[in-house]
């Protein structure tokens, strides 16, 4: 990575095989391919790209035309960035249950995300996107059958893992299953080059699908028909959906899979967090699943045996999920107690005192300033005027608010370029000071009637006051909407 790059594209895959030593028995040698170091933080980007670049190259998606795709989230991230990049809008269908992080990095990145029933499964959010596509004529990525999605990871990961294993032995690789690409496309080219490495598959161990030996339902035309009768649902997103994808019955048919071994959903939680607590490798379920698995074998492999694990994703992706579930935001008892190991600077006493200094004089009410802050107030064509700081937390909360309540507003940013030259803005804020006997920001106008501070304005919306305002000062809002404007607060400010 030390030259340059004609864009971020460039920047996917190889990434570093890690070894894994305070965790792995002292007899073996156990590494992890680290995929969070792609650009997007996980595998999925590899598919990413060489989905949309097949479909490039074989004429299936025209330039400009829209892609859809099912995903679990690490998909549609990666998709996301391609598309971006490459100038597709992309619509994503994904299960409700699914973490709240991923469907924000997608929108993030320009992607339209339309979730479906967590009671549907991934079946469920799969077959929305056959039928969007179908309606709407927009290029399915189908990740799950794509063969493009296998080839990239022949092409890209299984010569990777070849090169960082050269002049050794490999004896073990240990993966999971999401679509079956990684799977398929590694395996095949580990059973050409290094066809003594044993490849170990990990599934929940309450959710065999691939290990009950029963085939996946399908229709005629080999169309999913429904879900995996031992399908049950699990912890380990982004792994093990309810069907068995056609890639993943690939290598099964293929023989590329030498064991099928179950992983309990509690102990993929637990080494992702160890992994991080002791190796300082930072990853999510999906990936404490496959270091279970890989634990496992160590545990029975000869000595001097080297296993590779896959690493799949980054654990930000899992903030919202049971693996940060026992990860507080406030102090513990411990922190308290360092806290308290030293007199300042803590929530339970006094500040200290701060150094003495002279107070810049406050700026003079000038009739310049006083005008100014007239003519915002009676502008009779924005009616709502919110003098604000650029980068106030509180002044945020207050258009976040507005903006979901469609109320249309007039900000005069005191702290911003237009209002620094030759101190306009402390000249302004004085004179609104002045007149409102409030020194303090954000402070609200409607209809020229001062309302107040942004928790005066979220008091004026639960009294219906700030609403008999709006109505009177004629601004058209949203009225549909009943909400708790407190929860617009910054977030260290919510009852703890």
């Amino acid at each position: 990575m030390t030259r340059r790059f004609e864009s971020i594209l460039e920047t996917v895959g190889q990434t570093p095989v890690v070894r894994i030593k305070k965790l792995a028995p002292p007899h073996v040698r156990l590494y992890g391919k680290v995929e969070a170091f792609n650009p997007m933080g996980s595998v999925k980007d590899r598919l990413a790209l060489g989905v949309i670049e097949d479909a490039e190259r074989t004429g299936r998606l025209r330039p400009g035309q829209t892609v859809i795709e099912a995903t679990s989230g690490n998909t549609g991230i990666g998709l996301a960035m391609v598309c971006a990049e490459k100038g597709y809008p992309l619509v994503v269908t994904m299960a409700e249950n699914f973490s709240v992080e991923r469907r924000r990095l997608m929108r993030f990145l320009g992607a339209r995300v339309v979730l479906t029933p967590a009671a549907l499964k991934g079946s469920g959010m799969l077959a929305k996107a056959v039928e969007l596509a179908e309606a709407h004529g927009w290029f399915l990525c189908r990740q799950f059958e794509n063969e493009a999605n296998a080839d990239m990871h022949s092409r890209t990961t299984a010569p990777e893992i070849l090169a960082a294993f050269a002049g050794d032995r490999l004896d073990y690789f240990v993966t999971g299953f999401g679509t079956g690409g990684t799977l398929k496309g590694v395996a095949r080219e580990l059973r050409k080059h290094s066809p003594a490495t044993k490849v170990i598959v990990c599934e929940p161990d309450n959710s065999q699908i691939l290990g009950s030996g029963i085939p996946q339902p399908r229709t005629a035309g080999g169309a999913l028909a429904g879900s995996h009768p031992s399908f049950r649902p699990h912890l380990m997103q982004g792994i093990s959906p309810d069907f068995i994808p056609k890639l993943a019955e690939d290598a099964v048919t293929l023989g590329l899979i030498d064991r099928v071994l179950p992983v309990n959903g509690a102990e993929a939680l637990r080494l992702a967090r160890e992994l991080a607590r002791r190796e300082g490798i930072f990853v999510g379920i999906s990936a404490g699943a496959a270091l279970a698995g890989a634990l496992a074998v160590c545990a029975e492999a000869p000595a001097g045996a080297s296993v590779l694990c896959m690493l799949p994703d980054t654990g930000e992706r899992y903030l919202s999920t049971h693996l940060f579930a026992d990860i507080p935001a406030d102090m513990s008892a411990e922190e308290q107690d360092v806290a308290r190991s030293t007199p300042n600077y803590r929530f339970d006493v006094a500040a200290p005192p701060a150094p003495a200094a002279a107070s810049p004089a406050a700026p003079a009410v000038t009739a310049t300033a006083a005008d100014f802050v007239e003519g915002v107030i009676r502008d009779a064509a924005q009616p709502v005027a919110l003098f604000a700081l650029e980068w106030c937390e509180f002044c945020w909360s207050l258009r976040r608010f507005f903006a979901k309540q469609g109320i249309p507003y007039r900000s005069v940013d005191l702290d911003s370029v237009e209002y620094q030259r030759d101190n306009r803005g402390g000249e302004i804020r004085a004179a609104l000071s002045a007149r409102t006997s409030m020194a303090t920001i954000p402070q609200v106008f409607i209809g020229g009637q001062f309302v107040g501070g942004c928790t005066d304005v979220f008091d004026a919306y639960k009294s219906g006051r700030l609403q008999q305002l709006l109505d009177g000062a004629r601004v058209s809002y949203d009225r549909s909407q009943k909400l708790d404007p407190y929860s617009f607060l910054p977030t260290w400010l919510h009852p703890r």
